[in-house]
């Protein structure tokens, strides 16, 4: 009797085994949600899309774009972060869900909660005045900054995102004043800052390249490392005399821990396809990015790389 119930546990638990090997290697075999923290309609999602499209198609697989928008990113990563750790559901990432946990408290997640799966894309963003300010140049932005009285007001598209943060780095590192005016997201910012509401704003290359081929804005500086290719004219924050702004607005897909190694890989590898599609690169220059693959060994070395820059920039401002 001991030997068959040892017999029976043993082949049990050998059933169960070969069972989860079956399921992760048929994965995915039913759709695929991703979870993005910002509205429907907005860069991100429209990015997103344009990666998702050809996941889809490598996956075999509906991947359905889901819009939680709210809470600076935190409805999103909390849903994510208690969703089941198999692969079918994920979350866009960007750096909010590196500063999230370093400027608020009590939040129902933490960036242990996930673990990360492949970068998709990257994004310009571009501070701008209106088209009649007398700022043309950066310098020149922040000699008129600090003479003014009262203060400067500043466009601010939402706490915690690379676009405003960019801004406290500014004022930071330039010893200027401003006073934010806060927004729920970019677009409707923009249209405020070309009828002259406010001095400037730091806007995603979306919203502000319409604007700046049309004359109605004016882009003093790119907050990235590189010129973009869209307005290839505009310095960079560091040619333009800080580079201590430049900032890195970057798109990628996190998952619940524990998410099996064999989904991840999977995962990973249909991303990489999917980013090279021409028709996905054309789409996310179109929506104001550019592809920007990193597999999930490289895109944990970057975010280690990207942490200890917020955790430098986030000290600087504490001061």
């Amino acid at each position: 009797m001991q030997r068959r119930t040892f017999n029976l546990s043993a082949w049990a638990m050998l059933a169960a085994h070969s069972d989860l090997a079956m399921s992760q290697d048929a994965f995915p075999d039913r759709p695929l949600k991703v979870i993005v923290p910002y509205p429907a309609g907005g860069v991100v999602d429209v990015q997103t899309r344009a990666m998702t499209q050809g996941l889809a198609a490598e996956l075999g697989q509906a991947v359905v774009v889901e819009s939680r928008a709210g809470a600076n990113g935190n409805i999103a990563a909390e849903a994510v972060a208690r969703a089941a750790a198999d692969g079918y559901t994920l979350l866009v990432s960007a750096p909010y869900l590196i500063n999230n946990p370093m400027q608020e408290n009590n939040l129902r997640w933490a960036l242990k909660d996930f673990v990360p799966v492949a970068r998709f894309s990257m994004s310009p963003s571009f501070m701008c005045v209106p088209a009649g300010s007398p700022a043309k140049t950066v310098r020149e932005y922040v000699e008129w900054a600090k003479r003014a009285k009262p203060r400067l007001q500043f466009g601010d598209p939402g706490t915690g995102t690379t676009q405003t943060m960019s801004v406290e780095i500014l004022k930071s590192t330039a010893g200027i004043e401003l006073e934010a005016v806060p927004y729920k997201g970019a677009p409707p910012l923009a249209l405020d800052l070309i009828n002259n509401a406010f001095s400037m704003s730091v806007l995603p290359s979306s919203v502000a390249y319409p604007h700046v081929k049309s004359g109605k804005l004016r882009a003093l500086a790119t907050t990235s490392s590189n010129r973009s290719a869209q307005l290839p004219e505009v310095p960079t924050i560091a040619e333009a005399g800080y580079p201590e702004v430049t900032v890195i607005s970057w798109y990628g897909l996190h998952a619940p821990v524990n998410t099996p190694t064999t989904a991840l890989r999977k995962l990973e590898a249909a991303i990489k396809a999917a980013v090279q599609k021409p028709e996905a690169q054309t789409r996310l220059v179109s929506a104001g990015g550019e592809a920007a693959f990193m597999g999930t060994d490289e895109f944990s070395r970057f975010l280690s790389a990207d942490t200890q820059m917020w955790e430098r920039i986030n000290r600087m401002l504490r001061k």
